[in-house]
């Protein structure tokens, strides 16, 4: 399979502790910036397809602001109900200053 790399930010965009939402090709992507390593998640919780990032972080864990499903922004499986299902992770790494996802 072919890698599909996008530029996505900056790494200085990002400070620790937070987030930045990007979209591509209509998928919303939350890029967070965990003691200086980056994670993305897609911006969908798969309880009810709210958007998650704009939940409390709490280290590794994300909570829905809805009904407070948790999930792990390091690979996306769930922590708590009521979501069941994972939601899509994807490789983020730091190139100079620039943000890279891998959408592959």
């Amino acid at each position: 399979m072919e890698s599909t790399s996008v530029k996505v930010g900056k790494v200085s965009e990002i400070g620790l502790g937070e987030r930045k939402i990007v979209e591509i090709d209509g998928t919303f992507i939350a890029i967070f910036n965990v003691g200086g390593t980056f994670y993305a998640i897609e911006d969908v919780c798969s309880h009810d397809d709210g958007p998650v990032a704009e939940g409390e972080l709490d280290g590794f864990e994300i909570e829905c602001p809805r009904h407070g499903a948790r999930f792990d922004i390091r690979d996306g499986r769930v922590l708590r109900f009521p979501a069941i299902m994972p939601i899509r992770s994807f490789k983020v790494a730091a190139e100079g200053d620039d943000l890279v996802l891998d959408l592959s």
